[in-house]
């Protein structure tokens, strides 16, 4: 068995990384930490097997794999101590607050031989897997555009929405994350990056609006959108290709599943949405390839790195290339 010990039981700890590692055949979730009464009495209720312990108690424990989900201002601080001890480690996104901290940290990682990875679970979305699949019918892509967009009109308590620089909040750190990710994963390195950052809610404190343009080296834009304060959603895929157009409206419905209780099994991840493909009015149903999150704790399992930190590091500095576009108002060449 792989014996587990994962850092934090927030959003990212409990309703993601928990269930997963536990549906993973193989792996063995034997220590939690939180400090929160709350959350540790959901994570004794959720997994009685497991230990709640301090982070230094956790450090102290005979483990295989430790998973920082942590708040992002930690995140480097507890993945060095794991590498320190030789022992693997998957990071929640953002990998680290700036490219320079994620540089130094793939590179203590590689000295000591230490298997290290970056949670990129949306690499994993039923509508990604799809767009994956079918991009080569487009013919030349010309524009991508993607969103992650959501209405919560209201601020709420917690470090996502503090101001403090150092806290790495905001959605560029947060969906932008996922949104650049994808982006560069499909294709390639970028060149150029324009970005509108907004705080749009009274009291925000941080973007909660975002707009992101990127030229890539193959001359395919992108254009990614985040919101918290969209009271009507785009589409969640649309791409545009010298043969023919891919649309996709929705969210995946993974992480509904898994803060609902399911858990990865048979029929998990299928969904009933379909995608659109053609051009104009000429255009045909797809089927979307099923979710699978349950892919990148499995591809661990199997000794595996399922997703490469350096693509996490060349996705930090396009984010940093955007806070910089924001704020100078211009267009930055990386």
């Amino acid at each position: 068995m792989t014996r587990v010990g994962l850092l934090g039981y927030g959003i990212a700890g409990r309703v993601f990384h928990a269930p997963l590692i536990t549906s993973t055949e193989g792996m063995d979730l034997v220590a939690i930490v939180t400090a929160n009464p709350e959350r540790q009495a959901q994570a004794r209720a959720a997994h009685p097997d497991a230990k709640i312990v301090t982070a230094d108690e956790l450090f102290d424990l005979d483990l295989d794999l430790i998973v920082v989900a942590t708040p992002n201002k930690t995140h480097v601080r507890y993945a060095l101590k794991a590498i320190a001890r030789g022992v693997a480690v998957v990071v929640d996104k953002p990998f680290a607050p700036s490219s320079a901290e994620a540089e130094d940290l793939l590179a203590t990682a590689r000295a000591a031989n230490v298997p290290l990875t970056v949670f990129q679970n949306r690499r994993w979305d039923s509508d990604f897997l799809t767009l994956r699949e079918i991009v080569g019918r487009l013919g030349e892509v010309r524009r991508f555009e993607s969103r992650f967009e959501r209405w919560v009109p209201e601020i709420w308590d917690n470090w996502r929405e503090f101001g403090d620089p150092a806290e790495a909040g905001g959605l560029l750190y947060d969906l932008g994350a996922h949104l650049v990710d994808q982006a560069l994963h499909l294709f390639g390195p970028v060149k150029t990056v324009y970005a509108e950052l907004d705080k749009r809610r009274p009291g925000a404190q941080v973007d909660d609006d975002v707009f992101v343009a990127l030229t890539h080296e193959n001359g395919v834009r992108s254009h990614l959108w985040a919101s918290a304060h969209a009271a009507n959603y785009g589409p969640r895929f649309r791409v545009l290709g010298s043969e023919g157009a891919f649309e996709i409206d929705g969210l995946d419905e993974q992480e509904d599943a898994l803060a609902a209780g399911r858990r990865p099994g048979q029929d998990w991840g299928r969904e009933t949405r379909t995608g659109r493909l053609g051009v104009l009015d000429e255009t045909t149903e797809i089927t979307v390839e099923p979710g699978a999150y349950q892919r990148f704790y499995a591809e661990i399992q199997a000794g595996r790195v399922p997703v490469d930190p350096a693509g996490a590091v060349a996705a930090l500095k396009v984010i940093e290339a955007a806070f910089l576009s924001a704020r100078e108002n211009e267009v930055v060449e990386l």
